[in-house]
């Protein structure tokens, strides 16, 4: 009698459950529709409403106990905690844009790499993600228009400049449409217990990111670079005596078991991405313009360039030399500044450097990444 009451009870609350999801796809329904409003006959600005609505959602679960900035209702405490939220948010909102505009991302693979989690952070998992081989192939694949979007590594706040990025916007046209920064959190991932280890895999960046800890607490392993993180995490599963510094998510798929969690040295370790494409996102009121340029080799040619920038009360957020092809000791500058290039004084800026500088980009204006 007992296990008939257990069955009914359970018939009546799978039911509840099939109720709640009825309720939850109808909602769901309504997003869509709004989104189809937001976006236009046209669907343009797919892009930008990506960076908008990662954001939107950012700002929405990380404020659980009071109304958002922006005056609307805040997600409140659940058990499924704010990653939870996120995730679920993300998956809808992703679901919804692919399913106006189907969008192809290319990004520097293979799966489950840091790449790949920046992709998945920006489009959601509903995009149809291309992994490719290097950085200029992630440039290639948009340029061509195989992609009509890609995703690049620009910084990393350790490691600083990533060299192969900066040097393929020096060598061709392409505009940046959004960024996204991923706090890089590396693991020791192994099927091997710890003191059976004798070599540990992984690319160059992420063995440099964790040096100090891999030489205080694994000073006998050998460090093994590798192509990617996830090649390392493949390594480790296949091979007994092998470690690999990568991702949560990367040792997931192999089903390998976490001996030591964040281990990089800088706990603020973050890498921040350029979205590629050709999109021009309108302004939002927090907004980021990226330029390249470069100034005539003479004396106080780059001091009266970098004046422009005072003069216009505009805040430099990041600027770095680089090289430029075939000249001797001659440099091009890579600046962020607060704004969009649709606002008076970002546009009077870029009209003061035409006139300073043999060579002028406007990379790219956009939302400015949501911090987590």
């Amino acid at each position: 009698m007992a296990s008939n009451n257990k069955q009914a009870s359970d018939e009546e609350i799978c039911k509840a459950i099939d109720e709640v999801d009825v309720r939850i796809l109808g909602l769901i329904g309504e997003r869509f529709e709004l989104v189809r409003r937001l976006c236009g006959d046209q669907l343009k600005e797919i892009i930008g409403q990506s960076a908008v609505a990662s954001r939107r959602i950012a700002n929405l679960v990380s404020d659980t106990n009071a109304e958002s900035a922006s005056g609307r209702s805040a997600i409140r405490p659940s058990a499924i905690g704010q990653a939870g939220a996120a995730a679920i948010l993300r998956h809808i909102s992703a679901t919804c844009l692919q399913t106006l505009k189907p969008i192809r991302v290319a990004f520097l693979g293979p799966e489950y790499s840091y790449s790949h989690l920046a992709a998945t952070k920006f489009f959601g998992d509903a995009a149809d993600f291309v992994p490719v081989a290097s950085i200029p192939a992630v440039f290639d694949s948009v340029t061509r228009g195989d992609s009509a979007t890609g995703l690049v590594p620009i910084e990393n706040s350790t490691d600083g400049r990533i060299v192969d990025t900066l040097g393929m916007f020096v060598r061709t046209e392409m505009k940046i449409c959004g960024e996204v920064v991923l706090p890089i959190h590396h693991n020791l991932l192994s099927r091997t217990p710890r003191t059976e280890i004798t070599e540990i895999h992984s690319k160059p960046q992420a063995l440099s990111q964790c040096r100090s800890w891999l030489a205080v607490n694994m000073p006998s392993a050998q460090l093994v670079e590798v192509s990617s993180t996830t090649a390392a995490a493949r390594h480790a599963a296949e091979q007994h005596g092998v470690a690999a510094v990568a991702s949560v998510e990367a040792g997931r798929q192999y089903d390998l078991d976490v001996l030591n969690a964040n281990i990089e040295d800088n706990r603020n370790n973050v890498t921040r991405f350029a979205i590629l494409g050709r999109e021009q996102p309108i302004p939002t009121g927090d907004d980021k313009t990226s330029l390249l340029f470069q100034v005539h080799h003479q004396p106080g040619a780059l001091a009266n360039a970098m004046t422009i920038f005072k003069d216009q009360s505009l805040n430099l957020t990041w600027i770095e030399s680089f090289p430029a092809p075939d000249t001797k000791n001659e440099y091009l500058f890579f600046v962020e500044l607060s704004g969009h290039r649709d606002n008076p004084n970002v546009a009077a800026a870029i009209d003061q450097l035409k006139s300073a500088t043999c060579r002028l980009e406007v990379l790219g204006s956009y939302p400015r990444a949501a911090l987590e």
